[in-house]
């Protein structure tokens, strides 16, 4: 008898890892596997998440806004100047807090480009995947969004595609009218999205005199939040001297409560009566930035009450990232 001869099946072509978009971890692997995505291409994502560029920021004009902006704002924008000059066909490049439909980006119908800074990112390196998204909105066809993907490893990063010297000049919006130019024509899902959006905006004003601070305004109390270029440890060590001489507040009824930890940087936070504004504070806020600079400077070990302002200081730190 003849030997059945073994059946041979056309090997599919794979699609490379770039082209492999980004699903939930229990769905099935893209690539067409079988595999549930964690199991398969998910792995190397969240390898990379492991590898976490504390920095991203870091080197950018405005380090203290970009986190501020990825973090705390709810609506605002920023012009963005790319280092070889704008393409042909797009007029102006545009950093956005959020976009509608949580669209990572967008090119406008006029071939303008809206970046989306507060997006999950595939990657361990918040820079390298907004660099990518950026690149492939400037060739996108105009008026069509941008899906997320995990972003080459030897891609840019922002560093390489922004001027280092371009100006870094955030604008606080009290909605997300911004995203439609032509309210008139917009889609049904957009036009919800904006009102889901602006339903759930906290008022935030940028203050003028001090660099990456934002008021904003709760229902029960108001709160400045400032984002501050300084080294962890050193900043710890001079808020708690502040605070244990009764100098860490920002005028009546204010109190320095905590930190956040976000993108390597620390950002204070002061609860402030519910009837003072941003103006209100933008005085004593100055006033406290000359205090701070004199106590970063001293290198005297703490006393016993500077450890102690200092270790209350410290339990009330939260990571946002």
């Amino acid at each position: 008898m003849a030997k059945k001869r073994p059946q041979t099946k056309a090997k599919r072509p794979q699609p490379s890892d770039a082209q492999i978009p980004v699903v939930g971890a229990r769905e099935p692997c893209p690539c067409g596997s079988g595999r549930r995505y964690k199991a398969c291409h998910g792995r190397a994502a969240a390898h990379a998440v492991t590898e976490l560029v504390q920095r991203p920021f870091e080197g950018l004009p405005g380090e203290g806004d970009w986190v501020a902006l990825r973090e705390l704002v709810p609506a605002a924008t920023v012009g963005l100047t790319l280092k070889d000059g704008l393409p042909e066909g797009v007029p102006s490049v545009t950093l956005a807090t959020v976009l509608p439909m949580a669209w990572p980006a967008l090119r406008r119908d006029d071939g303008s480009v809206l970046l989306g800074l507060q997006n999950d990112t595939a990657s361990g390196d918040l820079s390298r995947d907004l660099a990518d998204t950026l690149q492939r909105a400037l060739v996108a066809q105009p008026g069509t969004p941008v899906q997320g993907r995990r972003a080459p490893a030897e891609g840019p990063r922002l560093q390489d595609l922004l001027d280092p010297e371009g100006a870094f000049e955030p604008e606080v919006h009290s909605g997300f009218e911004f995203w439609i130019p032509d309210a008139e024509n917009a889609t049904p899902e957009v036009t919800a999205s904006l009102e889901r959006a602006n339903a759930a905006a906290v008022p935030t004003v940028k203050l003028a005199g001090v660099d990456a601070a934002y008021w904003c305004e709760t229902p029960d109390k108001n709160h400045l939040r400032w984002v501050m270029p300084y080294p962890e440890e050193q900043l710890l060590d001079a808020l708690a001297r502040l605070h244990a001489a009764g100098r860490s507040g920002l005028g009546e009824g204010t109190r320095l409560v905590g930190s956040f930890r976000a993108h390597g940087l620390t950002v204070p936070v002061w609860d402030l009566p519910s009837g003072v504004t941003a103006e209100d504070v933008e005085k004593p806020a100055a006033e406290f930035a000359e205090r701070l600079t004199a106590a970063l400077a001293s290198d005297e070990p703490l006393t016993a009450d500077e450890r102690r302002a200092r270790g209350g200081l410290t339990s009330r730190q939260v990571t946002l990232n």
